[in-house]
């Protein structure tokens, strides 16, 4: 069943180029790469690529430069069918960046983020977008662009009785106010880790440190653990669904984002916080199988299937 409301994301699209490398190099040394890629990124933007793969109808609330990464996040859209009426053009800024390193070997991955045109996002081009978000099933942030723009596109959100999901990346701290208006709190273990003040290196912890998220506001917390799945604390949920098992990981850029996507699908279709964390977890589990973040996104037919054979 597909969302008759769209689930609208608030977010950065950037150009991810993407070193293989033999293993992580140290400060001030240089290692031959095993490869390069230039694909679409940003939290924001992959995780509207995944929501869309998965069937919803999404729109994306961005900004983009006037070049030809601009050109990239463009043709993506147009291609998996989101919605870009409120992506704008900054003719005075370039599109983001991310530059990543990913070890061959490990599949593990580091990553730069300059967020160009996003950075100049502003509360104006989310009162030009009220009118959708008071309409959407669902409000999708993370913590790539500045933080009051978040904060307060998640204000509008709440205003209107819309449910709010963030995932809190890249990690930082957050005052229990801004908390408090999230329904859905999807971080992983570091950054659960920042937002509680203790190591989130076992289950038992990240049991401890979503107990203290929902007892500062949060309404659900789905903490992602990797390999191990995610961790739910909630009124209707309380438990681990595990991750989906793999014969490979390619690398685990976009991993999170792809959760977050089918995540969001779930909920916006009106599935059960346990279906939509189980529709996450298949959907990000697909997605480390395959190279990049926004190309590897797996598509509806290939997650209905593994799901049903679960």
């Amino acid at each position: 069943m597909t969302a008759t409301a769209p689930v609208t994301v608030l977010g950065l699209f950037c150009a991810d180029l993407i070193a293989r490398t033999p293993r992580m190099p140290a400060w001030g040394e240089t290692l031959h790469g095993r490869g390069f890629s230039l694909t679409a990124g940003g939290k924001g933007s992959n995780q509207a690529v995944a929501a869309a793969r998965q069937g919803a109808r999404v729109h994306l609330i961005s900004r983009l430069g006037n070049d030809a990464f601009a050109s990239l996040a463009r043709s993506l859209y147009a291609e998996v069918g989101i919605d870009t009426e409120y992506v704008g053009t900054d003719p005075d800024a370039p599109t983001g960046t991310a530059t990543i390193l990913v070890d061959d070997a490990a599949g593990d991955n580091a990553i730069v983020i300059d967020p160009g045109a996003c950075q100049r996002l502003t509360r104006a081009h989310i009162d030009a977008a009220e009118d959708l978000i008071a309409g959407s099933a669902v409000f999708l942030s993370q913590l790539e662009l500045p933080l009051d723009v978040c904060q307060y596109g998640i204000e509008v959100a709440r205003r209107h009785g819309v449910p709010v999901i963030l995932n809190p990346a890249p990690g930082r701290t957050l005052d229990d106010e801004m908390l408090a208006a999230v329904d859905y709190l999807t971080p992983n273990e570091s950054e659960a880790a920042l937002l509680v003040g203790h190591p989130v290196n076992t289950l038992d912890e990240a049991k401890r440190a979503a107990t203290q998220l929902r007892q500062r506001g949060v309404s659900h917390v789905l903490l992602t653990l990797g390999e191990q799945g995610v961790w739910i604390d909630s009124p209707d949920f309380q438990g681990r669904i595990p991750a989906l098992d793999v014969d490979r990981v390619a690398d685990t850029i976009g991993a999170g984002d792809a959760f977050n996507g089918g995540l969001a699908t779930a909920l916006a279709e009106g599935e059960s916080l346990e279906m939509a964390a189980r529709r996450g977890c298949v959907t990000a589990g697909l997605s480390v199988t395959r190279a990049g973040a926004a190309p590897a996104m797996p598509d509806r037919a290939e997650v209905d299937e593994r799901l049903e054979s679960l």
